[in-house]
């Protein structure tokens, strides 16, 4: 091999450039821009292994979220052809690329490759990876909405795992009268940290963020009924000294030390309270798909990072080439089984695929990603801003105080930010 895959600064990039040969890919040199991740340090080091296939030489630039986010915004800004493939993240930064003009339509090349097998990937992944029904991005790494339980709690309430929202309630309204000084259920209680877990109750109740016509739809009957069901359940079952100011390694803490009978969150967390290096209860901890509310079960079921080609470049072939060979149904099983939870249906039906897993946790987020919704916060470019605004509701709710009323108001300062991106 000539250079293998090198992992070099930001600046190196531009040195390197991106070859000529256009959408043809006659470069032989391709520049990836990867995220520091565990599968980033999986797939370095099999690039090898693509190259020897295929006879190009790639250069990797490893960067943080914080300068991986700097520098596509210097470089894809300014319409640089130096970099070709690029990982980025669906949630924060879809919209923004896509109305920038960032991301090339991939569409044709998902739908024609053959066994690669584009119809794999799961729904909610993929409608995240879509911008104006275009296909910009393949998913990589998923999360869903988990319940965690406490197995020795509910037994000896008589109690199983809830299937649906009322018996979550009950399960653990028993919990909290039958084990004092125990919360019956703890959840993130902070405004913009809670928008994301908050995300499957609105869908389970038939609400959602933004309506068809673009408009906030955060003070629908809908919405304001899972505004209260959330806020009430931490309101009445949550921990006795409730805090509005908890994210998840606070309540994920509370869980481990035994203090909850229920912990839901994301189910890229579960070693929080799995490991007994972690968890005083980590022998007891069970988990469950998310439960139906009036409108079925609708957890979340999010791509967390995705790759995609860079519009500019001119080396889209060979670009396309390397996200076919990182994203294999082959390579993508072989990443799921060192832990990195994949958007391909057939990994998680592969025992293969789920064997480094909880056999439970594999069955919920293979059950969670058939109705899953892919974006857990509202999709706007200020997606911080949003956060805060559809978070206020929740906070209300927790407290007691009147939820439909901060809904109404959290609508029209939403409905002003909306406005303001058109």
């Amino acid at each position: 091999m000539a250079a293998s895959a090198a992992v070099m600064g930001a600046g190196a990039l531009t040195a390197c450039g991106g070859g000529s040969g256009g959408g043809g890919g006659d470069s032989k040199t391709l520049n990836i821009t990867l995220a520091n991740h565990v599968w980033t340090d999986l797939i370095t080091k099999k690039i090898s292994e693509f190259e020897d296939e295929t006879g190009i030489t790639v250069v990797v630039s490893q960067l943080s979220e914080d300068q991986l986010v700097d520098n596509y915004k210097v470089k894809l800004n300014a319409g640089s052809e130096d970099i070709d493939v690029m990982m980025y993240r669906p949630l924060q930064v879809g919209k923004l690329f896509g109305q920038s003009g960032y991301l090339q339509d991939i569409s044709d090349r998902v739908a024609d490759a053959g066994d690669w097998n584009w119809d794999d990937f799961q729904k909610g992944p993929v409608e995240l990876t879509t911008y104006e029904d275009q296909t910009v991005g393949v998913p990589l790494i998923t999360e869903s909405e988990m319940v965690y339980y406490r197995k020795d709690l509910l037994e000896a309430a008589g109690l199983e795992a809830p299937t649906t929202m009322e018996e979550l309630e009950n399960a653990a309204k028993t919990i909290k009268e039958d084990n004092p000084g125990t919360a019956g259920i703890v959840m993130r209680s902070q405004a913009s940290a809670a928008v994301t877990q908050f995300s499957g109750f609105l869908y389970s109740h038939g609400g959602t963020w933004i309506d068809d016509s673009g408009n906030s739809a955060i003070d629908s009957p809908e919405a304001k009924e899972a505004y209260a069901y959330y806020g009430g359940l931490l309101h009445d079952y949550g921990p006795d000294q409730m805090s509005t100011d908890m994210s998840w390694p606070e309540a994920s803490a509370i869980f481990a030390q035994g203090n909850a009978g229920f912990w839901i969150d994301a189910s890229s967390l579960y070693q929080n309270v799995y490991d007994p290096e972690k968890s005083k209860v980590a022998d007891q901890v069970g988990f469950a798909a998310f439960p139906a509310g009036p409108d079925g079960s609708k957890p979340y079921n999010v791509a967390a990072w995705a790759l995609a080609i860079n519009s500019q470049s001119p080396n889209k072939d060979n670009a396309w080439e390397f996200i076919r060979w990182a994203t294999s149904p082959e390579m993508t099983l072989e990443i799921q089984k060192a832990g990195v939870p994949s958007a391909r249906t057939s990994v998680w039906e592969d025992p293969a695929g789920t064997e480094s897993y909880p056999e439970e946790l594999a069955t919920a987020i293979a059950k969670n990603a058939e109705n899953g919704v892919g974006y857990d916060r509202p999709r706007v470019n200020g997606v911080a801003q949003a956060r805060e605004i559809v978070g206020g509701p929740i906070v209300a709710a927790i407290t007691g105080e009147d939820s439909d009323a901060a809904a109404d108001e959290a609508s029209t300062q939403f409905q002003e930010l909306l406005e303001g991106e058109e």
